[in-house]
């Protein structure tokens, strides 16, 4: 291999040159830099042809051994595989078998014969992915409210005078009338819900346990809402809307549920505040009146069914809305509320941090904790739609 002897003797030439300050000046230097890279390339590939001539040549004369590796049965080759027939390789074996015919591999079954009575050990032991929990009605009135969303509190303003016109002869004026006003302000209160796991149960939970726990937290934060708007005391949370005192004339006294009970409250009711008022009240309550007839035999409430197939509930032609926020008639204490009438959009409920869910872990227990916050009041701002059906003393239900 003498071009290599060539080589090294170049590159040692150029070592030579580059270490000599006179003689490096009248050299180009770009071009030295390409030859260098052209002989260390040359280099590398003479003396990889070099090292395989000899490795080759130890093998022709027996100084280096060899293995050949063979194989005889591919199937000898150690598998991982899940047992039971809740392992997804026996699940999917089952499904070819149910919709090919295809056998179930042996090495997946025992040679056993099964008989009617081992059907329930052999069909794949899956969860179904959903948790059947009791349910909770919620949602019916947090859509009906006035809802929005201004950092720092709201104040609204009221007013219960309205200026006066009047008749005035040709020539004359009229008073001036003053216009004063009041104010509604809405603080800070925080609502917070959270649920922990150990980090054992989330590790090994199913994908549906975490979507139910989520919507768990969110219904609950709705549920404690919804409770907040009908009866709050308003002390940490929203005022509800049974704690304002009603108008003069507008709390009536029921000791009996009937015909006269719905007259004396639409009667209540201001003609001003008619439009967009509902009843509220449970369903057993509105069951009681379902049963009752008019003077001329025509019921007095009506269910009917919308174009989506979901019941309408009226009495005496105003819509009615169900929740179990208040008590029913037979189980409400006396001189308590166990009906009203209300236009909801005179109800505000303001969020300064709308509801987010979040997870995070426990540092100190490994729990993983699921929670939601939000920051949250609510009052009514005008209460002239008002009017409350109490329970009187001694009252019980129509036989």
């Amino acid at each position: 291999m003498n071009r290599i002897e060539e080589i090294k003797r170049r590159k040692a030439e150029i070592n030579e040159i580059l270490n000599d300050e006179k003689r490096s000046k009248d050299v180009d230097l770009k071009a030295l830099e390409k030859e260098v890279r052209e002989l260390n390339a040359e280099l590398e590939e003479l003396e990889t042809r070099k090292r395989l001539l000899e490795e080759t040549k130890q093998i022709d004369s027996g100084e280096t051994q060899t293995r050949t590796i063979e194989t005889f049965n591919a199937q000898q080759k150690t598998e991982n595989r899940e047992l039971g027939t809740d392992s997804i390789e026996y699940r999917k074996a089952f499904m070819n078998y149910v919709l090919r015919g295809d056998k179930i591999p042996a090495e997946l079954r025992q040679d056993e014969v099964t008989y009617t009575t081992d059907v329930g050990s052999v069909i794949p032991e899956t969860v179904l992915n959903r948790i059947v929990e009791k349910l909770e009605a919620t949602g019916m009135i947090l859509p009906l409210v006035t809802r929005t969303a201004i950092r720092g509190g709201v104040t609204v303003p009221t007013s219960t005078v309205k200026p006066v016109a009047t008749w005035v002869a040709e020539g004359q004026g009229s008073d001036k009338q003053k216009k004063t006003t009041g104010q509604i302000t809405f603080a800070y209160h925080k609502l917070r819900c959270a649920v922990a796991v150990s980090l054992e149960v989330d590790t090994m939970a199913l994908a549906v346990f975490e979507s139910t726990l989520i919507n768990n937290v969110v219904e609950a934060m709705t549920k404690a809402l919804e409770q907040a708007i009908i009866s709050g005391d308003g002390v940490g949370k929203p005022t509800g809307i049974l704690t304002e005192i009603p108008e003069a004339g507008q709390s009536i006294d029921v000791s009996e549920i009937n015909y006269q009970t719905l007259i004396n409250a639409e009667s209540a009711l201001p003609l001003e505040y008619e439009t967009g008022a509902v009843w509220v009240m449970t369903k057993k309550t509105f069951m009681s009146f379902v049963g009752m007839v008019d003077n001329n035999g025509q019921p007095i409430a009506r269910v009917n069914y919308g174009i989506n197939g979901s019941p309408e509930r009226t009495l005496l032609g105003r819509n009615v809305v169900l929740c179990n926020y208040v008590d029913s008639f037979d189980t409400a204490a006396d001189e308590s509320p166990f009906a009203f009438l209300f236009n909801f959009s005179d109800y505000i409920l303001n969020t300064n941090y709308q509801m987010g869910v979040k997870r995070y872990e426990d540092n100190e227990t490994d729990d993983q904790v699921t929670k939601a916050v939000m920051i949250v009041d609510g009052k009514v701002v005008d209460k002239n739609s008002l009017v409350v059906l109490n329970k009187a003393s001694g009252g019980g239900v129509e036989g």
